[in-house]
């Protein structure tokens, strides 16, 4: 058995069983990838998936034992190769942030700076997807940390850490009607055509929970995956839009107003997701602090030993 078989098995199922795109994605040859996975089923004497001629289908029961202990291995094998990095260079090596893009545009840039000039040997790379495709990019090993609003409480892999609560604003052209309330309504809001984030992104549930539990229904006529998007269409006149507080500007976004709606909205936590069998490496503990003060290396430790402990921020 090598490991190396034990990584294609894992590209494999994460390619969702296409072989070629397995292959592409390692850098190697399918009818290669192919013989080494029977060789690997002929050491351990049983099927690991059913197949139709040359194509893949699924994966049999004992298949699905092998592939969880086998990414459980090949876990542990990264992570020994990250205390042989951690103790012969502190100050070298990678890290890979995945977020979205209201983390990578508006809360992040600062910290990125900071980091980078504390540790400008380490190579850092930005992944944005959505909440769903960042948790399982760090469940899966391609990714050191998720930072995001939605989704991460639902990987079991990872664990929660709560970072900072924030809330959202009204963006509306100048002179829009809704400026001249004294106090915004979601009753007034819901009169207008809403422009807001994809149900996948940036806590979206809560604002679909505060029209439900008026009774109303939001004319939403366009979503999209990051604010940019959202204020561009405001402003040619397509309807108010729903955001980030953090994402709206006053003097890079002149051509727009923001009204607070931290009263019409419950608000949300953004968390850093980190995964429980991952080893970390002390610069990313640093930088978890950078992001989060109160989360130091201890408080990360104790987390990890009692993830049931932590309570949002």
């Amino acid at each position: 058995m090598k490991l190396q078989q034990l990584r294609y098995l894992s590209e494999i199922a994460r390619q969702q069983l296409n072989l070629s795109k397995a292959a592409e994605a390692l850098h190697t040859s399918q009818p290669g990838i192919s013989r080494q996975i029977q060789l690997l089923e002929q050491e351990l004497g049983v099927e690991i998936f059913i197949r139709n001629g040359k194509r893949i289908t699924k994966i049999t029961p004992p298949g699905q034992a092998i592939l969880e202990i086998a990414r459980r291995m090949l876990q542990d094998a990264d992570n020994l190769r990250r205390v042989g990095e951690e103790f012969n260079d502190k100050e070298s090596g990678s890290l890979v942030i995945a977020t979205t893009h209201t983390q990578a545009r508006y809360a992040l840039p600062p910290i990125i700076k900071r980091f980078i000039e504390r540790y400008p040997k380490i190579r850092l790379t930005l992944r944005q997807g959505s909440p769903t495709e960042i948790s399982t990019w760090v469940a899966s090993g391609e990714a050191d940390l998720a930072i995001a609003t939605e989704a991460i409480e639902l990987f079991d892999e990872l664990i929660m850490l709560p970072c900072y609560q924030w809330n959202r604003c009204i963006v509306v052209p100048p002179q829009h009607p809704l400026l001249e309330q004294e106090k915004l309504t979601l009753e007034s809001l819901a009169q207008y055509t809403i422009i807001t984030y994809d149900f996948a992104f940036t806590g979206r549930s809560k604002i679909n929970q505060a029209f439900e539990s008026r009774g109303l229904q939001p004319n939403v006529v366009l979503t999209a995956i990051d604010a940019d998007v959202i204020k561009t269409y405001v402003e040619i006149g397509l309807g108010v839009g729903i955001l980030a507080q953090m994402a709206f500007d006053p003097v890079r976004d002149k051509g727009l107003r923001a009204i607070d709606a931290a009263h019409l909205f419950e608000p949300s936590t953004t968390r850093i997701g980190i995964s429980r069998s991952c080893y970390i490496r002390s610069y990313i503990y640093d930088f978890i602090e950078m992001f989060a003060p109160h989360l130091n290396t201890e408080t990360i430790k104790q987390a990890l030993v009692h993830p049931q402990r932590q309570e949002p921020a």
